[in-house]
């Protein structure tokens, strides 16, 4: 990536800005956009250890005439921007959508007019799949969204394959897995891990849902960026999608005790689902990753135990940027 002209979109939420530091430290020329639309994750500070490497463009995604200018000479382009909460996306149903899904329109319509020859690898999520009868879950897996914000992203990822198909944009397609890291948002309970260590480190009991047996697979941060800047690197990756994550399972309760552990501290509880959380909740989740480690080479390295620990220290010294 040495040299390259990089554009990620929502560069300044979570993965995005770990992306953009980590290519900034390769050596990469990099652009990021966000609207720092407030509650979406976007934080200047994010980008704070490379600000002098990265150009950060505070715009919106939607902006038509902001998009065709900024895709112009990149080489690759990370689209990572749009509404992450599934709460919201349900009180926010519009919002979410127009983002999303006309957010993405006009990306691709920008890349087909101004630089058709960029490779574009965007984000989508592991929900586009739903309630699923049996684990782990391969790409072939029928998707059937449950929420607003599953059902907009699986949107964006079906339009995103049609430029791949009908105008020969480079373009492949992650499902990301329940991601967790340093620079995610911990002001608002969305994204479980980060909530569950912020609920620790401020000494207050971990509130694990229902009986706490249900399976999620869990991806560090790191490893996410590894597996976009692998997916953005390979002509074998156009017009697939991947699903991301670690391929094993672990139980709401067995989360709680990990964050405990990390953290040096702390204590749990029970309580029962909220209606609306119940009716959306699909049940358990671990992705079938072979075809990832097939065609990308890709897999994660980090445990959760060694990913806890230092999403726990990054807070520990920047508590002050984010609560």
């Amino acid at each position: 990536m040495k040299g390259k002209n990089i554009l990620i979109t929502g560069g300044l939420g979570f993965i995005g800005s770990n992306l953009a530091t980590k290519l900034a430290g390769l050596g990469a020329n990099v652009t990021v956009v966000d609207a720092l639309i407030e509650g979406l994750g976007g934080n200047k500070f994010n980008v704070h250890d490379v600000k002098e490497k990265v150009n950060a463009v505070v715009g919106d995604i939607r902006d038509k005439k902001l998009v065709a200018k900024l895709v112009r000479g990149k080489d690759y382009i990370f689209h990572l921007a749009g509404q992450v909460d599934h709460h919201r996306s349900i009180e926010r149903p519009f919002e979410d959508l127009d983002i999303r899904c006309n957010g993405t329109l006009a990306l691709l319509e920008a890349c087909r007019k101004n630089n058709d020859n960029a490779k574009i690898v965007y984000t989508g999520t592991r929900a586009e799949y739903g309630a699923v009868k049996k684990i782990p879950v391969a790409e072939e897996t029928p998707t059937k969204p449950l929420g607003m914000y599953a059902i907009t992203s699986l949107a964006a990822e079906n339009m995103m394959l049609m430029y791949n198909k009908l105008y020969g944009l480079r373009i492949c397609c992650l499902r990301i897995t329940n991601t967790y890291g340093p620079r995610h948002q911990m002001k608002l309970p969305y994204g479980i891990v980060n909530w569950f260590v912020r609920l620790a480190m401020d000494n207050k009991p971990i509130t694990v849902m229902g009986d706490g047996k249900v399976l999620r697979d869990y991806l560090y941060v790191e490893d996410c960026c590894e597996a976009l800047i692998a997916a953005a690197a390979s002509e074998r990756a156009n017009g697939e999608a991947f699903n991301v994550a670690t391929g094993k399972g672990t139980s709401f309760l067995e989360l709680a005790k990990e964050v405990i552990r990390a953290n040096g501290g702390g204590s749990s509880r029970f309580v029962p689902y909220p209606k609306e959380t119940k009716q959306l909740e699909p049940g358990d989740f671990v992705a079938d990753i072979r075809k990832v480690k097939k065609l990308l080479e890709w897999e994660p390295k980090t445990g959760l135990a060694e990913g806890l620990k230092a999403t726990i220290n990054f807070y520990r010294k920047n508590k002050s940027r984010y609560w």
